[in-house]
Parts: structure tokens; sequence; C-alpha cells
């Protein structure tokens, strides 16, 4: 498991650094969860609110990749994030995954932006689709319906002519497809080098600034 204490944040402004923006991030079953977890850690580093969502399968899959045992309910979770990466107060809150009375369920309140990291195949059909018979479902359909920005990052291969028009769908409905996809021209030295390439590319999405690794020309 990475341990918090032991992470160079690297992020312009620090932990005290102020924002208002409000971004939805939610786990599913794909393998890839170092990229989520780190993700929530730097949102949280900048002072951004997180409403996290993660499906059961998920948790399976971060006590397999991180020996991380993510809580069932929401508000255990919640307490759990908040310690484990020393959130302010109200800046993170967790969603149980038929919770349909959260924020991110409606139209009426929606998130300024949602990724989805990792994406599994299955819920990025079900997007596709139109079908939100879980919250994560329904907060993307939210998101897409009001044209906020919604990114997924499937981590797959190869991928099938199924998920490749599941993810043309999507791109063509505006969502961002970020594979997860490292680079290495910036030469990775560690495993966290690679695992902060991608959510870099993420970050640059969600316009957050970060200096996690240098920009090509640098």
């Amino acid at each position: 498991m990475i341990e918090s204490k032991d992470i160079d944040y690297n992020l312009d402004g620090g932990k005290n650094a102020k924002c208002n923006r409000v971004i939805t991030l939610a786990y599913t079953g794909a393998s890839g969860m170092p990229y989520g977890i780190r993700l929530l850690e730097v949102l949280l580093a900048k002072g951004v609110n997180v409403y996290l969502l993660y499906s059961q399968v998920a948790q399976v899959v971060a006590q397999q990749e991180m020996k991380l045992a993510l809580p069932s309910r929401a508000k255990e979770a919640e307490v759990f994030f908040n310690n484990y990466f020393n959130a302010t107060p109200g800046q993170l809150r967790v969603f149980g995954r038929e919770e349909w009375f959260a924020p991110v369920a409606s139209g009426s309140n929606p998130a300024d932006a949602m990724v989805i990291c990792p994406c599994t195949m299955g819920t990025l059909a079900a997007i596709a689709a139109g079908m939100n018979q879980k919250l994560i479902e329904r907060a993307a359909d939210v998101m897409l319906k009001e044209n906020r920005k919604l990114i997924l990052v499937p981590r797959e291969m190869p991928f099938s002519v199924i998920h490749l028009e599941n993810m043309l769908r999507l791109a063509r409905s505006g969502a961002v497809i970020l594979p997860a996809n490292p680079g290495f021209y910036h030469h990775p030295e560690s495993l966290q080098d690679i695992v902060d390439f991608v959510v870099a590319r993420i970050l640059d999405h969600l316009d957050v600034a970060h200096t996690l690794m240098p920009r090509w020309g640098e």
C-alpha cells in the first residue's frame, strides 16, 4: 500500500490551496487502481472538492493491487480517506452505489466534471447505452446531458470492436476517452513516475494545475 506520508506531492499551491470546484471521481473494477487513488490524493491536495463513488468490484481490485481495504459504507469511507490523505473537513463526500438522492444523480446539481478512473468496459458500455442502474452510470449520464466534462480512463487490452464502438459513441457524445497508456519520454525512474504520467494528463483535461512531470519541450 502506498503510504501518503511517503509521497512527494510536488504540487503548485500545496495542501492549503483553496478551490471551489467540484469533481466527481469514480472507481470501477478495472485494473489501474493506483491511478485513481493518486488522482484523489492530488485533487484533495489541490483543495478541490471531491464526490467519490466506487463499485464493489473496485474494492476487490484495490485490495489486490494496493492492499487497500476500501470500506463498504459511505460514511466509513469518508472517514477513511479523510484520515488517509488528511483532507479538509467537508472536502470529500462519498456516496453509496444506489444513493439516488446524492447530488451527482441530478442535472440540477451537477459537478463541474467527472472522471471514472479506472473504467471497466462494462461501465463504459452501460454509459454508452444510456443505462443508469447504478449511481456511477447515472452520474456519468448527467455529465453528458448537461454538457459537462466526462473523462473515462479505460484500462484494457486489446480492445474488441465492441469496446471501440462504445468508445467512439461516447467520444461523439462529448466524453473524453483517456486510456491509461503512460508515455516514457520523460524517462520515468519509478512506478510512481509512470502513474503520475497518466494522472497528469487527467489533471490537464480537468484544468487543474500541477507539476507532476516535466512537459514536452521543457
